[in-house]
């Protein structure tokens, strides 16, 4: 190998591991969160957790609620996407949405104190918000690569599987909002948005 490939290759390790240390502080600050509430989470708690120094962690986040943001995010779209995949293969792109999303509202009580506090420190802020906006775009193509392939006919640069994505990260979206300032269930919020766009 010579010293040109050498260097890249080192280059590409460095670039995992600093992917893999920032995706590992955000994790523990997500778990942080679920332990003991945003207020009660620390740096410390989650440098310690994640096995970095106080300065590590500053390397990648400005803040505790950048970590926890970030590592809250992975959470749920990880649990978006399984639910999307493990629909059966015959449902349509559209059913398949609507079918996982009302999986989605199994055990949320359990976390609905979370997903408001989240959900309202993201609003806090212009920061925040800009920041939420690139969040959900990401959601959207990760719903969008998992639907292209229930297209019966596709067609080339088809802007279905996004459009779907973008239809159902809007409800969510919208529900969020409605949920934070009228209560109630946000499960059911969002399935009600879904349907009243005519997704099914």
């Amino acid at each position: 190998m010579d010293v040109v490939s050498e260097g890249k290759s080192a280059e590409r390790l460095t670039a995992r591991k600093q992917r893999a240390t920032k995706a590992r502080i955000a994790a523990a600050a997500a778990q942080a969160v679920a332990d003991h509430g945003l207020a009660g989470a620390t740096v410390e708690q989650i440098a310690a957790a994640a096995e970095v120094g106080r300065a590590t962690f500053f390397r990648y986040f400005s803040a505790k609620e950048d970590a926890v943001a970030d590592g809250m995010t992975t959470r749920w779209l990880d649990v978006i996407t399984a639910a999307i995949a493990a629909q059966p293969p015959e449902l349509a792109a559209d059913e398949a949405v609507l079918a996982a999303f009302g999986t989605l509202g199994d055990g949320f009580g359990a976390i609905s104190d979370q997903v408001r506090e989240l959900a309202t420190l993201t609003r806090s802020s212009p920061v925040f918000s800009a920041w939420t906006l690139q969040i959900y775009l990401r959601y959207e193509t990760a719903i969008a690569d998992l639907l292209a392939g229930r297209f019966a006919d596709p067609v080339p640069d088809d802007p279905r599987p996004r459009l779907l994505g973008a239809v159902a990260m809007a409800s969510v979206r919208i529900a969020l909002d409605d949920w934070l300032v009228h209560g109630g269930s946000l499960p059911g919020r969002v399935r009600a948005a879904l349907v009243s766009i005519r997704l099914v």
